[in-house]
């Protein structure tokens, strides 16, 4: 079969040779994209006179029986034909005869497949911000849950404060909110048309290439047309803002590893969650947390890969881009997989109250009360740190903690402490107590699940 930009060559190439050149395998995943980007050149070609009514009209029918026939499955692409966009010519050809020949005019397969990806990443984009936002909603509600369930908050994985278990969540919603308005912000870079930049210098035809980004719903074209075929940099600040939300994502995925556990029982998944083991009948393993947890290397990888073909290319257009596409495709597929599972964890997930608390009673996780306690009557923090801290030494070589010791002992070690002490070192006072802003008291989490709601 003779290729379509086959005229300078006497040759033919190998097939294999052909198959590694070709990008059809993957590429085919923009071939809504690329019926549409035609659509829409084609009326640009119309308006401004360069074909006539009745081609426009005939490419027009044509590229829409194609998207009829793609809608179906009907449609078949070869190796031979390299890509997309010259499967898609081809079978345009088949549809219409010759007159499919005037569709590429002042177009090049270079800004056709910019403008595919840029049509692809817009909508891939906004479905990950609704899965994104879904996730978000969950978190507030499962806080909204928990907000006076009290656990061992951490710094080194070791005991440091109890906190709210709402406030842990939000802290996510944090993350995530954050992640949101780094996908909503890079829309500015994503929301521009290449089309019309032909091969890397434009076109001698008097196309008009506002009329063509206003069809297909882009807010704006790029000013110059090397960059338009050869920018990619939008792809590469998707795949970061990916890798960074896949980053929270395994971050929480290693704290609900760790919650499942024996050791911990803070939370159990349901059984749509985990998985059991071939040879140890009792075990219920959260594997969609650890693949989370693992996929999230996947995702670094197709942002280095990116950044490392184009960290060498010359302007304009290299083969070289043809690897810019898998691993889009593959962080698209995975973030947005990721975080509908995730979000299923979290809603679905059992909350072990009890065993939470229970964790912030045999500890000194209230070691900083008693602290606080002392400077508040009076005495010089650093003098109560030092007083608590030889406490703390003391209770655990007794094997006792800071509310077992009696009053009398502490009236011996500090005559301002009276009975409230008792109180002051309740887990739930702690927490209760810590009202300063986007502390983790009762009121400020509340204050914070209503400012997520407006948000959300």
């Amino acid at each position: 079969m003779e290729k379509l930009w086959g005229g300078r060559f006497q040759g033919k190439s190998e097939a294999w040779i052909d198959a590694f050149g070709a990008s059809i395998s993957f590429d085919a995943k923009l071939a809504k994209q690329d019926i549409t980007g035609s659509l829409a050149h084609v009326a640009m070609l119309g308006k401004c006179g360069i074909i006539s009514e009745e081609e426009t009209t005939q490419i027009t029918s044509g590229l829409q029986a194609l998207a009829v026939k793609l809608a179906k499955g009907d449609l078949e692409f070869s190796i031979v034909n390299e890509d997309i966009h010259l499967n898609m010519e081809k079978l345009l050809h088949e549809e219409i005869g010759p007159v499919a020949g005037k569709l590429h005019t002042a177009r090049s397969r270079n800004d056709q497949v910019a403008t595919d990806m840029h049509l692809y990443l817009k909508e891939a984009v906004t479905e990950i911000m609704v899965s994104l936002s879904h996730l978000r909603t969950v978190l507030v509600s499962k806080a909204e849950q928990h907000v006076e369930t009290i656990m061992p908050g951490y710094t080194h994985l070791q005991h440091a404060q109890p906190i709210s278990f709402a406030h842990h969540l939000l802290a996510y919603y944090g993350m995530f909110s954050r992640d949101w308005e780094r996908l909503a912000e890079s829309m500015k870079r994503i929301d521009i048309s290449p089309l019309g930049c032909a091969a890397l210098a434009g076109t001698t035809f008097p196309i008009d290439r506002a009329y063509s980004a206003e069809l297909l719903g882009f807010d704006a074209i790029y000013d110059n047309s090397l960059d338009g075929v050869s920018d990619r940099d939008f792809i590469i600040e998707f795949l970061s803002n990916s890798a960074l939300l896949m980053t929270h994502l395994s971050r929480f995925c290693e704290e609900l590893i760790l919650w499942t556990s024996h050791e911990f029982q803070f939370v159990e998944l349901i059984d749509a969650f985990a998985t059991g083991s071939s040879i140890m009948p009792q075990k219920k393993n959260p594997d969609m947390a650890e693949l989370i947890r693992g996929k999230t290397g996947r995702i670094y990888g197709n942002l280095f890969g990116l950044l490392t073909v184009l960290k060498g290319l010359p302007l304009a257009y290299n083969k070289d881009l043809q690897e810019d596409k898998e691993g889009m495709f593959d962080t698209v597929h995975t973030v947005k997989t990721s975080l509908d599972i995730f979000a299923g964890m979290i809603e679905t997930m059992k909350v072990n109250e009890a065993m939470m608390e229970n964790a912030t009673q045999k500890d000194f996780s209230n070691a900083t009360e008693l602290a606080d306690y002392l400077a508040k009557k009076g005495v010089p923090f650093r003098e109560a740190h030092e007083i608590v801290g030889k406490l703390v030494l003391d209770c655990t070589q007794k094997g006792i903690y800071l509310q077992d010791v009696k009053l009398a002992d502490y009236q011996a070690i500090q005559p301002v402490i009276e009975d409230d002490i008792y109180d002051a070192l309740t887990s739930h006072t702690a927490v209760a107590k810590r009202n300063s802003y986007g502390g983790t008291g009762f009121e400020q989490i509340k204050a914070m699940i209503k400012k997520a709601k407006q948000s959300l």
